[in-house]
């Protein structure tokens, strides 16, 4: 099974503090390396994770509050002065479009590679990249502004071939493709050997879900059903619940509540308030709710 991990870089709110990162998470499936939120520090981040500049292929902004894209521009031209020749596609909402032309022409004039803005629609559930192994989709947020979150899923792949079998049987090399694709296989003697014989399972695709800053949505749970891993946005505790709905934030609870009712396996929380010292008690309120819960912090890397 090929890796598919994420790798938290920030998971702080807005105020900056000595403690965490403003948001930003790096997912690397098939092969592949794309970027969530790219929050002011981002670039120092990448560094300490020993993350290659270069390979990362596409960014997705979730929304356009400085804590979750002003980085943007800086690892842009970053990537200038690293010799990227490759197109980075830059995923956002569509607002995005015109603030990144700007400063595109004025900071990064030049550049020996393309920067391809797709601007996103904030309010669907739609695909938003597609590749012959990875679909990302946008999750509509509840946010103060147009928001949405990410989930990137694995394409299904073909059945795992039998080693002992095909080598039972002296199947050449050159059929093995048709058995992975559902073939029988029919020996000198006419014995047709079903290919349920030949062949295992392949593995479950995997699945991740991106969830920041949003209010608390009670559906939301419907297009997370059955995820491997959820990140959601958990703010505040519940004894500031008033506080995070004016703010358009979710608590612990709530985050743990949307898990429990999206069945997923894991739970991991993050974008913390300032006001709390001590991580703890959200990662207590949430595991209330949800057991599986896992606090983010700077440089965690989440396997599934």
């Amino acid at each position: 099974m090929q890796p598919f991990k994420v790798r938290i870089l920030g998971c702080g709110s807005a105020l900056p503090t000595l403690k965490h990162s403003a948001s930003s998470q790096v997912i690397e499936v098939r092969d592949k390396v794309f970027m969530v939120d790219c929050g002011e520090g981002t670039q120092v981040q990448l560094r300490r994770a020993r993350i290659h500049f270069n390979k990362i292929c596409a960014i997705f902004i979730t929304h356009l509050h400085g804590d979750h894209c002003f980085g943007l521009i800086g690892l842009i031209s970053t990537l200038g002065m690293l010799g990227r020749t490759a197109t980075l596609h830059v995923y956002a909402p569509q607002e995005l479009g015109g603030i990144l032309r700007q400063q595109l022409d004025f900071f990064c004039n030049g550049l020996d590679y393309e920067v391809y803005f797709h601007g996103i629609d904030t309010s669907i559930h739609d695909i938003v990249y597609e590749d012959n192994s990875v679909v990302v989709k946008s999750i509509p947020l509840n946010h103060r502004i147009a928001c949405c979150g990410y989930m990137f899923s694995e394409k299904p792949t073909l059945p795992h071939i039998r080693r002992d079998m095909i080598d039972f049987y002296n199947i050449p090399e050159c059929y093995r493709n048709n058995i992975k694709n559902g073939a029988d296989w029919t020996t000198k003697d006419g014995e047709v050997i079903p290919n349920s014989w030949l062949t295992k399972p392949a593995d479950p695709p995997r699945s991740y879900a991106y969830c920041s800053d949003t209010k608390y949505m009670p559906d939301l749970h419907k297009l997370l059903a059955g995820i491997d891993l959820l990140y959601h946005e958990a703010t505040y505790t519940s004894e500031d619940v008033k506080r995070a709905a004016l703010y358009y934030h979710s608590t612990a609870r709530q985050a743990a509540t949307v898990a429990l009712e999206a069945n997923v396996k894991r739970l991991i929380i993050g974008h913390f308030s300032a006001r709390y010292d001590d991580d703890g008690v959200l990662l207590e309120e949430a595991r209330n709710v949800f057991p599986n819960t896992a606090l983010t912090n700077e440089m965690d890397v989440f396997e599934l």
